[in-house]
C-alpha cells in the first residue's frame, strides 16, 4: 500500500472520532507494510488529555509488539502532531512520520516546532508532510465550522425573546 492508501485509512479513523464528538484526527501505525495499530482522538470520551490519535495508536502498537520501542515503523496521522505526540514518537523510536494537514498553532513536526527532527535529540524521524493534505484539512475545517454553527444556534435558543 502507498502513503496515500494508509492516509485514507487514517481519514476513516478520524471520522470515528468525529462521530464520538471528538476533533477528527486519525492515526495508523504500520510495520513492514502491515497495520500494527490504529487510533483516533478520544480525549473527551476517555476524559484523558493525552488520548490523541497518535498516542492511542502508539500505545496499541507497543502492546501488540510487547515493546516500548517501535523501530522500523511508520506512523500516518491526518494532522501534524503536537509536542506531546512528537516527544513520544522520538522516545518510541518510530522511524517515519507521514502526516496530512499542517497545524499552524501547535504543530511540532515542522510548522511551529520541529521536535521530531531536533538535532540535539538522540533520534530523529523521517518526515513526509502534506499527504492528502486537502482532504485532511477539509475534514477538520468542516468539523469546526459545524461546531461553531451548533454553538451559535444553541446560544440563540438561550436568548430571551
Amino acid at each position: 500500500m502507498t502513503d496515500e492508501d494508509w492516509m485514507r485509512r487514517a481519514i476513516v479513523l478520524a471520522a470515528n472520532a468525529e462521530q464520538q464528538g471528538e476533533v477528527p484526527v486519525g492515526a495508523v501505525l504500520v510495520k513492514d507494510g502491515k497495520m500494527i495499530a490504529e487510533g483516533w482522538n478520544q480525549m473527551i470520551s476517555l476524559n484523558d488529555p493525552s488520548a490523541h490519535a497518535e498516542m492511542q495508536a502508539i500505545r496499541a502498537a507497543s502492546a501488540v509488539m510487547a515493546n516500548y520501542r517501535l523501530p522500523d515503523c511508520t506512523l500516518y496521522v491526518t494532522l501534524e502532531p503536537c509536542s506531546m505526540c512528537a516527544g513520544v514518537m522520538v522516545h518510541s523510536r518510530i522511524k517515519r512520520l507521514v502526516f496530512g494537514a499542517t497545524d499552524l498553532k501547535t504543530g511540532a513536526a515542522g510548522s511551529v516546532l520541529n521536535l521530531v527532527q531536533h538535532g540535539r535529540f538522540n533520534h530523529q524521524l523521517e518526515v513526509v508532510s502534506g499527504v492528502l493534505a486537502t482532504e485532511c484539512a477539509t475534514q477538520l475545517s468542516a468539523f469546526f465550522q459545524r461546531r461553531r454553527l451548533e454553538q451559535k444556534a444553541a446560544k440563540q435558543r438561550r436568548l430571551p425573546d
